[in-house]
This record gives structure tokens, C-alpha cells and sequence, in this order.
């Protein structure tokens, strides 16, 4: 038992803080389950940026999603100064109880001091204004020896609750429209759910990427033995060239359904696919939430805080290279990361088939 875990039964309110990308936020989700399964009468809520929003939009165990503005940057001070504001009032209204910070960002810290909550946990970390901004904080967990689920989840461990396997699940919620839309468009395309694979192969970040002619070759070869492939990405130009890049290189063009699809809609496709291939992104963690057996190819991010959570997978990543992961932006910072680069063809193809012979035999 925690000496110090407060009382829920006179806890009213809760407001969970995650300021990050869009996986990040995913992973999160696991949080909100366990602090209703803990405590039913409790209302949470959740506060992000809003491009990441959809990330946790529909999840039962939310009340009120609260979104920060990123464009707010890039207008007049004044302008951003009643966004803040109005944000602050809107979040003071709640007259939450409990704060729980999930990163090291400022802001959770001086929403702590600001909204009056009895009770506020965040991760550790050095300094005397952060320590006296949290009623609790807890260790967290370095060397990449931690599941990033389980360390979010320790901050519900320090004021006494023990999640049970089931509120550990990642949970997304594409919704009826995102479900419709992907249905209608698999039929235009004679497709069914478990017919096919998705295959996101890029990520914001190009130094986590597979070269474009790997890629080209594992599609040919999922095709060569049978199996119909759809290829996403994000709308961004970086992407959508990666994949324009792979379909080039192809035989047998898959179909590019890249840039067309929005979160709740991926993660509706993610849920039809017979698997899921693709580098450590959002899409990645969308596919494992929605149950969906992937395989996921790892350069220099860690796999043991960042794979596939609760799901059958398989993690390829470059058994030649001793120095991953090594966390850096490519080799030297350099964007391009040979751990990956080198990665060969034959043991991502072997994992696809073993996940998608797996999947035929049930």
C-alpha cells in the first residue's frame, strides 16, 4: 500500500495531462481506463494538443478533452494570451481534485500550482520549483528497460491504484463515420476485412524510415504469394514522396491510399487488415490498439519502450549494429540511419507471412 495515496472516495474530478505526439498520446490512453475502472464515479478529463485530439476522442472513459492550440505560436501576443486564458477559465471551472502529469513539460506544472487541485503527480525530475509543484512524483524507469504504457501508468501507481491487464489495453475509437467511409471504400475496391495488408511505411520522421526500394520489394513479394496490399502515409509532402518513391519501384502497384485518410479512418482501416507493417510511428500504435497483428521495423528508437503494445508481433530491427538504439536523429545526426538502411528484405517478408499464415489458421 502507497502511505500517502489519497482518498477517491472524496476526489470528484481528474485532469490527465499529455503533451505530446500522436503516439505518445495513444499510449496514454490506458491511463483514463484505469482511473475509471479505480474509481467509477470519478469525472476525467484529458488535456493535449489538438492535433493530437483524435487520438483519444470517443474513449468511454473521458469526460471533457481540452485541446491546446499549436498554431497559437504563431499569432499576435495578445491573441495568444486569450486562448491561454480562456483555456485556464474553462479549465479552472472543472475544480478538478487531481491533476496527473504524464511528461516533464512546465505546463503541467504551473496548471498544478494554478488550479487548485489537492492532489498532482508527475514524473520525477530535478529541481526545487518542479518538487514543490506536485503533491507526488514518481521515479521513472531509464535505459529503455520500461514500456512507455507502463511508465504513464506509474503515475497512477504512486497515489495507489494498481491497473489490472485489462486497463492496460491502448484503446481508440474510430467512430461509425470512420467506419462507414473505410467500408465503402474496400468495396470499391473488392476488398474485405482480413483481405489485405497495411503497409504505413512512413513516420514524420524520415531517419525511422525503410529505403523506398526495400520497400517496393516487400510489397512485390506479398503480392507474388497472394496477398493484396494498401499503402498509407500522411499528407505531408515528405511522406506522401516516400511512398510516391515506393509505388514507382513496384511491379505490381499496390493500392496508395496515402494522404487520404484521417486518424479515426486509419485506425478503422488498421482494424480491417489481416496485419499491419510499418516503422516505430503513430500508425504503428494505432494498428496494435485496434488488434491488429504487426510487424514493425525499428532503427534507432528502442522497441522495449516504444513495440507494439498487447498484440501478436514481430520487431525487426539490424542485429549488425551494436550501437542501436541509439535515440539520434540518423547516423552522427545526420537523418539517415544505416541501422535501417541495411535492414535486409528476407526476415520482414518471413514475419509477414508467419503473422499472416497465424491469422489464416485461426
Amino acid at each position: 500500500m502507497v502511505s500517502d495515496a489519497p482518498d477517491f472516495s472524496r476526489l470528484k474530478r481528474a485532469l490527465v495531462v499529455k503533451l505530446r505526439h500522436h503516439g505518445d498520446v495513444l499510449l496514454a490512453s490506458p491511463v483514463f481506463t484505469a482511473l475509471k475502472q479505480h474509481a467509477p464515479h470519478l469525472e476525467v478529463d484529458a488535456l493535449v494538443y489538438d492535433e493530437t485530439r483524435d487520438m483519444l476522442a470517443l474513449h468511454p472513459a473521458i469526460d471533457q478533452l481540452h485541446v491546446i492550440g499549436r498554431h497559437w505560436r504563431g499569432t499576435s501576443i495578445l491573441q495568444r494570451a486569450l486562448a491561454e486564458w480562456q483555456l485556464w477559465r474553462a479549465l479552472r471551472a472543472r475544480r478538478y481534485d487531481l491533476i496527473v502529469h504524464l511528461t516533464a513539460h512546465p505546463r503541467g506544472a504551473w496548471l498544478a500550482r494554478t488550479l487548485g487541485a489537492s492532489v498532482s503527480v508527475a514524473p520525477r525530475r530535478s529541481g526545487r520549483w518542479w518538487a514543490w509543484s506536485f503533491t507526488h512524483r514518481h521515479p521513472v524507469v531509464g535505459g529503455g528497460r520500461r514500456h512507455t504504457v507502463e511508465t504513464h501508468l506509474d503515475a497512477l501507481r504512486r497515489i495507489g491504484i494498481q491497473p489490472s491487464p485489462e486497463a492496460r489495453r491502448l484503446v481508440l475509437e474510430p467512430g461509425d463515420m470512420a467506419q462507414a467511409i473505410v467500408d465503402h471504400r474496400l468495396h470499391d475496391a473488392d476488398l474485405v476485412a482480413g483481405a489485405f495488408v497495411h503497409f504505413h511505411p512512413a513516420s514524420r520522421w524520415q531517419f525511422k524510415c525503410w529505403p523506398a526500394s526495400a520497400a517496393a520489394s516487400l510489397i512485390d513479394e506479398l503480392h507474388r504469394q497472394g496477398h493484396r496490399v494498401i499503402i498509407t502515409a500522411a499528407p505531408s509532402a515528405a511522406e506522401r514522396a516516400l511512398v510516391g518513391a515506393i509505388v514507382r519501384a513496384c511491379t505490381i502497384a499496390p493500392l496508395d491510399w496515402s494522404g487520404t485518410l484521417s486518424l479515426k479512418e486509419m485506425a478503422a482501416l488498421s482494424g480491417r487488415a489481416a496485419i499491419f507493417i510499418g516503422v516505430d510511428s503513430a500508425p504503428m500504435h494505432i494498428a496494435a490498439a485496434m488488434k491488429t497483428p504487426v510487424v514493425a521495423l525499428f532503427g534507432p528508437s528502442g522497441e522495449h519502450e516504444w513495440g507494439p503494445w498487447q498484440v501478436p508481433h514481430r520487431v525487426i530491427a539490424s542485429t549488425e549494429h551494436a550501437c542501436r538504439p541509439c535515440g539520434l536523429d540518423g547516423c552522427g545526426g545526420g537523418k539517415r540511419s544505416d541501422c535501417l538502411e541495411r535492414l535486409p528484405l528476407a526476415p520482414v517478408l518471413a514475419a509477414a507471412l508467419e503473422l499472416l499464415n497465424a491469422r489464416g489458421s485461426r
